[in-house]
């Protein structure tokens, strides 16, 4: 990756190699899976259970575990791949969980016995787990299951098992250490000694965690029915050929229509957002100063990356992920007959601040919009002098 001063913007703009591009596709074929990640993988009901490393290791227990990009985003993004039937089992997280459901019906329990209530969760459905309670989840569908899974942090802190998880585990050689490494004597590794195994937790510290109610867990779960869609979110969405809408899931994202709000607004690390391009338009192009991943869950992107005079462009298919670094100019367009719609993950708890390329600018200034002091769209007219002065110089300069 090579940078330069852009135009528009207070930092170093990041100009990507075609080499460098497709090293940040995740595509399909690419994606690994690991069936001995956690300390449960032998255990009747959870066996045939996969564990897949996407962006950052996650929480996986298993030194065999691919990782597609390690690279530091402030999250990490896998995947939980289960046949009907399969249970992944009671345990606890440091940092936020949040499942973005490709496919597959799922049953999502809590408590300290997987006893507190339970949620379905369908395609398209996104759950955020609160931190510090026990969870576990099955595939209740007909059909094998496939969910997104970020986790907050690039340190996560491993997981909490349930203790009855870890005895079980032991009847089959499985057992994990105080650096939460996965141990399996049936494949021939010497049992750890007592001291360097990990203390499983006691029955009253794991009741003792705070409770959710079913009615405080559904607000967490944002189904396909519960998108509040915004087609002004973006500063381009007014031109011709750049009809797109957003809908916030999770935090505070790139929307810039004044009146919508996640859904969940906890600090998770990232946000979430869905993005919706009709067939044949784009979003035109723009950069963060952030890492953002997009996560093609309908549709075909086409992703233009770059300045003009250094353009590369890749395709990313459904079920696939493009990871953006920050400051670099992107374009995305809804490619075939089919709309696109892209689960959107960029880094950190704030509003995110879009810097749009000049072009755009220009367009929009001379459609009468303009962006406030505040990060929103508003009408061009209502700004103030200055603003408008510029507006005018950058459609005079084009």
């Amino acid at each position: 990756m090579t940078t330069r001063t852009a135009p528009t913007s207070q930092h170093s703009e990041t100009i990507l190699t075609s080499e460098e591009a497709h090293r940040r596709l995740i595509r399909r074929s690419e994606m690994i899976p690991c069936k001995i990640a956690f300390i449960d993988c032998k255990m009747k009901g959870s066996d045939l259970k996969e564990n897949y490393s996407l962006i950052g290791p996650g929480v996986t227990q298993s030194a065999d575990q691919v990782v597609n990009l390690r690279e530091p985003h402030g999250f990490s993004l896998g995947v939980a791949a289960m046949p009907p039937g399969v249970v992944n089992n009671l345990h606890v997280h440091y940092t936020a969980e949040v499942f973005m459901i490709f496919k597959g019906k799922w049953l999502f329990r809590w408590g300290a016995n997987g006893d507190e209530g339970t949620v379905i969760g369908e395609p398209g459905d996104v759950l955020s787990v609160p931190t510090w309670i026990f969870r576990g989840f099955s595939n209740v569908g007909d059909d094998d299951g496939w969910i997104f899974s970020a986790l907050g942090g690039d340190e996560t802190g491993g997981l909490i098992w349930h203790p009855s998880i870890l005895e079980q585990a032991a009847q089959h050689g499985l057992y994990l250490t105080k650096e939460s490494v996965l141990v399996d004597t049936a494949a021939g590794a010497p049992k750890p000694d007592a001291d360097a195994l990990l203390e499983p937790i006691d029955t009253a510290t794991a009741e003792s965690l705070r409770h959710y109610s079913p009615d405080e867990m559904r607000k967490r779960l944002v189904k396909v029915d519960d998108r509040r869609w915004s087609s002004r979110a973006l500063l381009d969405s007014v031109l011709p050929g750049h009809h797109s809408e957003m809908a916030p899931v999770i935090g505070f994202g790139m929307t810039q229509d004044r009146d919508q709000e996640p859904a969940v607004a906890n600090p998770h690390g990232f946000s979430i957002e869905w993005l919706r391009i009709a067939a044949g338009e784009q979003v035109g192009r723009y950069m963060l100063d952030v890492k953002q991943v997009l996560i093609v869950f309908e549709g075909t992107a086409e992703i233009a990356l770059n300045d003009e005079d250094k353009e590369v462009t890749i395709k990313v298919e459904r079920q696939e992920l493009f990871s953006a670094p920050a400051n670099t100019w992107r374009s995305i367009r809804a490619t075939g007959e089919a709309s696109l719609l892209i689960a959107v993950m960029s880094a950190g708890d704030q509003k995110k601040a879009i810097t749009w390329a000049p072009e755009i600018v220009a367009a929009a200034a001379k459609a009468g919009f303009g962006i406030d002091h505040n990060g929103y769209v508003a009408p061009l007219r209502l700004l103030p002098f200055e603003t408008r002065q510029a507006a005018a110089a950058l459609i005079d300069a084009r």
